[in-house]
């Protein structure tokens, strides 16, 4: 039973829609998750249709009243949504959706990274980021390019949780965590860069309104309301991109807060109180979703996904292979191994990375090389902190989340590589649909200290420095290994 007003809290995902229902006091209620699939009609492109995403919400909010029960749906008093971030939703001027999204992944407009850098020379500046193809700007130069009949009829440009918040709420709007992913936002100062909306053929006005993820745009359209059964005042928050919105959901609220995610890819999130930018060595800076703080992001691009390639060539589960491996344990005599299954991203912004083993003879067996594997994203994380910490951060703690985080064998390795103590939570926490949830909280009065809170911590892994003097030694070797395999990339 809830007491007091409840809040939803949506996760626009590029698998699926999560919706969570959370009461005043931060408990969570309920969740539910409908399925999205993704098109990709050529190499490298990804689009999705922005009606799928409505008609997931519905499916998923549908499923979330039936397990809410009555009393605790009546008292939903605010929504908010964190979503995939730089998609690009391109809109007429009756608001119809003219092409499919172009999403985050698509990497299609990589020429136009470089075209728009060369029209503005200020653009790493102006946006504390290299161009890149994931970004939304060089989504609408690819666009005048090649669909110039499209492109003349834009009128607005949404990100997908936005296009989904005007859907909901009828307002057009965005916040800035997501808005920097866009290379058109001036992210120092947290509004859109006219300079940079000119260099890619943009205008303000084809722009949403800005505001910061806990403010209150609009309240829910009543035929949403009466659909889902909600009350008729449930207003909405400008919400959260992804990243953003999980940090807020596990309590990343001040200057040096972080975390790391062993998920798919993996990623070291920080808070921080400026734009403290490193764009040469592919950190990402953005606007967090919280007013008057920024963040910055190393990206791996294979973290948890090269355990499971090792798996899959091994025939294996993830649990029987790091079995073999002690908490703790340094293997100076194993090969090394450089995850670049899927390019990188965070220092060497290299699509063109490939992975490989080296040093195997025939003294190592396959409890070697799960332990190179996992040993190698470590030093990935390593490559990423570094550049971080070049940029001025220096974190001496990290809440570990995703898939990856159930190891202690891989928390250990981590701590001891990066010389950071990791912490673990004790429950699996829901993501970037638990941010939106908190955001929405806010939007309704709540003090960001009372809702932004960290999550009880089951266990902490603490850096060895024996242990970590030796895999520096193997980090350096990791590390000179890159610019050779490079040099063999077409």
């Amino acid at each position: 039973m809830a007491a007091g007003p409840c809040v939803i809290g949506l996760d626009l995902g590029t698998s699926g829609v999560k919706a969570v229902l959370l009461s005043a006091t931060g408990e969570l209620l309920a969740e539910a998750v409908a399925p999205l699939e993704v098109q990709r009609p050529q190499p490298l492109w990804s689009e999705q249709a922005p009606a799928d995403w409505l008609s997931a919400t519905d499916t998923a909010l549908r499923a979330l009243r039936g397990q809410a029960g009555v009393e605790a749906w009546s008292q939903v008093r605010a929504l908010a949504a964190a979503g995939q971030m730089h998609g690009a939703v391109l809109l007429d001027a009756a608001g119809e959706v003219l092409r499919p999204a172009i999403l985050w992944n698509d990497g299609r407009s990589q020429a136009q990274c470089a075209e728009l850098e060369l029209r503005e020379p200020a653009t790493r500046r102006i946006t504390a980021n290299r161009a890149m193809a994931g970004f939304t700007a060089p989504k609408l130069m690819w666009v005048a390019q090649h669909e110039p009949e499209v492109y003349a009829k834009v009128a607005k440009v949404l990100l997908p949780k936005d296009w989904l918040v005007w859907q909901l709420a009828g307002v057009m709007s965005s916040d800035c965590s997501d808005a920097a992913g866009t290379l058109w936002l001036d992210v120092a100062q947290r509004r859109w860069s006219e300079p940079m909306l000119a260099a890619s053929g943009m205008r303000l006005d084809q722009m949403p309104t800005l505001h910061e993820g806990p403010d209150a745009v609009g309240t829910l359209l009543p035929r949403w309301a009466q659909a889902w059964g909600l009350p008729a005042d449930v207003r909405i928050a400008a919400g959260a991109g992804d990243n953003a919105g999980g940090a807020v959901g596990v309590g990343i609220d001040a200057p040096g807060d972080g975390f790391l995610s062993l998920g798919t890819s993996g990623v070291i999130f920080l808070a921080t109180d400026g734009a403290h930018a490193n764009p040469e060595r592919g950190v990402h800076t953005f606007c967090h979703a919280l007013p008057g703080t920024w963040h910055q992001m190393a990206v791996m691009l294979s973290a948890s996904s090269a355990l499971s390639w090792w798996c899959g060539i091994t025939g294996t589960g993830p649990a029987e292979l790091l079995a073999g491996l002690s908490v703790g344990e340094v293997r100076e005599a194993a090969p090394l191994f450089l995850p670049y299954l899927s390019g990188e991203r965070t220092p060497h912004a290299d699509p063109a990375a490939t992975a490989s083993f080296h040093g195997m003879t025939h003294a190592h067996g396959r409890d070697d090389l799960s332990y190179a594997v996992i040993e190698g994203v470590a030093f990935a994380f390593a490559d990423g902190l570094a550049a971080l910490r070049e940029a001025g951060s220096d974190p001496k703690r990290l809440l570990a989340i995703g898939g990856g985080a159930r190891s202690d064998a891989w928390l250990q390795l981590m701590a001891d590589t990066l010389g950071v103590h990791v912490d673990r939570p004790a429950a699996a926490e829901v993501g970037p649909a638990l941010g939106a949830a908190r955001l929405a909280l806010l939007s309704l009065g709540r003090s960001r200290a009372e809702v932004v809170v960290a999550p009880p911590i089951a266990r902490s892994f603490d850096p060895d420095a024996a242990r970590g003097a030796a895999l520096q030694r193997r980090w350096q070797a990791f590390r000179a290994a890159y610019a050779p395999l490079r040099a063999l990339n077409p």
